[in-house]
């Protein structure tokens, strides 16, 4: 088939949506289809601007490209999903979560004012259409899935995507520190892990790989809290050193608040490691099961997480166990299921 990938790009940024799209292309042109990937400039910085954004991909035309039709759509996150197509799959990333699950809390900046109400009440509007008119609707994790049930109405499989480094994470020692990794942003919480290591009764260390607006608040903290020498702050790694990092690694912690789903813990995973997470970590706890494959603690009890540390710490004979049993929760995630349903070859069941 003809197919095109629909991806919102933030022009500056690169994170695990424009990974997920980049690894679709590339897996979808492996299985001898013609595709190719098309991005609008995405921009919320007003609630004017919020809304035009999905009135541009609203515009765009992509039945027919330059006398080729187009026989499917894929769309992603907002506002992808707005695409007009007679063929229209969703993979569904996020929605604006400021609009629905954030609304209310400190990650958003929507209020009860008519202003935002009235955007809320225009962006809503749009989300069940663009999302309603799909032929094929899945989301990312059974979170992302139940989030559009609970707000929007509508119904999604949950179609888990394999991590781009899959096929080369590799089960190795269990006597390194513990491993993080992602975009040092608030959202993702890596203060639990400094807070929980300054509780360890252990010489455990971390070591977190990755670069955002938290990182010199995350440096500054590990100072305070007497255990500056204890953590590395590795910045940007490539995919080789990524590879090596999870390989040697004691346990991956990984506790964002209510993620969309966590490559970190599938990775972790693939790579036979126990992940530590919290009680509200979202898509996270669709893969860990508190003692079986890692642990998961209360976000506000640091010196239970401590005490998981040193447990693994002091026995590595525990965390391969764990680790092993983690390999088993995400075995059945592939890329051959995920095309399979995406263009309509079969149910993804």
């Amino acid at each position: 088939m003809r197919i095109l990938v629909c991806g919102a790009k933030v022009p500056f940024a690169r994170g695990g949506a424009e990974m997920l799209v980049e690894s679709l292309c590339r897996e979808l042109d492996r299985r001898g289809h013609e595709v190719d990937e098309v991005t609008v400039p995405y921009n919320w910085s007003t609630r004017a601007e919020l809304l035009r954004c999905g009135l541009a991909w609203r515009m765009v035309d992509l039945g027919d490209v330059w006398g080729k039709r187009v026989d499917l759509v894929i769309a992603t996150r907002f506002p992808s999903y707005v695409v007009a197509h007679p063929n229209k799959s969703v993979w569904l990333v996020h929605q604006v979560r400021q609009a629905y699950d954030w609304k209310g809390t400190r990650w958003s900046d929507f209020d009860d004012s008519p202003r935002d109400q009235r955007t809320l009440e225009l962006l809503r509007a749009m989300d069940r259409r663009g999302l309603g008119e799909a032929r094929r609707r899945f989301a990312i994790s059974r979170n992302v899935a139940e989030r559009l049930r609970r707000f929007n109405g509508l119904d999604a499989e949950a179609l888990y995507p394999p991590p781009r480094l899959d096929g080369r994470l590799l089960a190795g020692g269990y006597d390194g520190a513990i491993f993080t990794a992602g975009r040092l942003d608030p959202t993702k919480r890596f203060d639990i892990l400094l807070r929980a290591l300054a509780h360890s009764r252990t010489e455990a260390k971390v070591r977190i790989a990755g670069e955002g607006p938290e990182r010199e608040r995350l440096e500054d903290l590990a100072r305070e809290l007497g255990i500056g020498e204890r953590v590395a702050f590795l910045g940007w790694v490539d995919d080789d050193a990524l590879v090596r990092e999870y390989r040697d690694a004691l346990a991956v912690f990984y506790a964002p608040y209510d993620e969309d789903y966590g490559y970190v813990t599938v990775e972790a995973f693939r790579a036979e490691k126990p992940v530590l997470t919290t009680s509200d970590a979202g898509g996270v706890l669709e893969f860990v099961a508190d003692g079986v494959n890692g642990y998961t603690v209360a976000p506000d009890d640091p010196r239970a997480m401590a005490a998981r540390i040193d447990a693994l710490h002091g026995d590595r004979a525990l965390a391969a166990r764990l680790g092993a049993a983690g390999s088993a929760a995400v075995r059945g995630i592939g890329w051959d299921r995920v095309i399979d349903a995406l263009t309509g070859a079969a149910p993804a069941d």
